[in-house]
């Protein structure tokens, strides 16, 4: 693949860019890691970030396989269309995307945002040509299947710590549950960190690829790349974005610790095991199906349909919006830079 002309200066513009929707995603997702243990008033909202940022980063060591990074880097989009205005376009979409829904207190996926973006980017650029349908066909069934999965695992755990402590006194099992929920809490975290970061790693391996500093056949991008980006949605998480801690902790359904504690593994478990299948997954999608599960493990009433209905709809114009408003930032991207 012949490398693009851009100049050092661009380069770290857009390396900077990236970075920042890093720093976005953790910021805006930091209220999928702790709404639950928030809500259930297992920990103050300050200790609950603190945890949460650490965690994102301790991430770095655990998942080693950049599976995630490969597929946003090198499989979605095809390499050869990738230059400084698709980059630029792609990130615009999804940090455009984010404030507005952030704002609005909503809880969409930055992840779906980014995907959407290098969509809408790619297709300005060269039309539907440029897609790679095997990721993109991936990334989409997991729209539908990771909140499944989370739904699934969340009300499975639910059945089971209820048939397990059945004939325990309900003061006893919420003094055991604000304890597991901090471990429950952590490996959440340490879930979103591992596979949120890689997305923006796999946008600067893209980068760097196209501007000829890293090779197509590299297995990994250089170190800097992979620390600089967790360390960016650590800051991003300790940063917080209470204004859907709300949502996500109590409007969907009122949770006690048993139920954050069984909300926070099935999501957990959900994303582990979509970083293991290099799927770039939404967090919110995951705890979002987790905490619905969760609700109607219990009765079905217990969950206000109607906001996770909303939450819904935001989740579904996600892709296109972001594609739309990344078309646009190409265009202007190809004006100024």
């Amino acid at each position: 693949m012949n490398s693009v002309q851009m100049s050092i200066y661009v380069l770290g513009v857009l390396v900077f860019l990236a970075l920042v929707f890093d720093f976005m995603n953790g910021f805006h997702d930091a209220a999928n890691a702790i709404a639950t243990v928030v809500s259930t008033g297992v920990l103050k909202p300050q200790t609950a970030v603190a945890m949460a940022a650490c965690f994102n980063f301790v991430a770095i060591f655990v998942f080693h396989q950049l599976t995630v990074a490969a597929t946003v880097g090198k499989g979605t989009i095809d390499p050869g269309v990738v230059d400084q205005y698709v980059i630029f376009g792609a990130l615009m979409g999804a940090i455009v995307w984010n404030l507005v829904t952030w704002y609005y207190g909503i809880p969409s996926s930055s992840s779906h945002a980014l995907i959407g973006g290098l969509v809408g980017a790619a297709v300005a650029k060269s039309g539907t040509g440029a897609l790679i349908s095997a990721g993109l066909i991936k990334t989409v069934v997991f729209i539908v299947l990771s909140p499944l999965l989370g739904f699934l695992f969340g009300s499975l755990m639910m059945l089971l710590v209820s048939w397990i402590f059945v004939r325990t006194t309900p003061r006893k099992v919420d003094t055991w549950f604000r304890r597991l929920q901090l471990a429950s809490a952590a490996a959440y975290s340490l879930g979103h960190g591992g596979n949120d970061a890689q997305k923006t790693i796999g946008i600067i391996w893209m980068l760097l690829i196209a501007a000829g500093y890293s090779a197509a056949g590299d297995t990994s991008p250089p170190l800097w790349v992979i620390v600089s980006c967790y360390t960016a949605i650590s800051f991003g998480t300790l940063f917080g974005g209470w204004r859907i801690v709300k949502t996500m902790g109590q409007k969907i359904t009122k949770l006690k610790p048993v139920g954050g504690f069984c909300a926070e593994t099935g999501g957990a478990i959900t994303l582990f095991t979509a970083t293991a299948l290099g799927v770039p997954v939404s967090t919110t999608h995951t705890i979002t199906g987790a905490i619905v599960g969760v609700g109607s493990a219990q009765k079905m009433s217990a969950v206000r349909w109607g906001v996770a209905g909303n939450i819904v709809w935001a989740w579904i114009f996600t892709i296109p919006a972001s594609a739309f408003v990344a078309a646009i930032a190409w265009w202007v991207g190809k004006h100024i830079m």
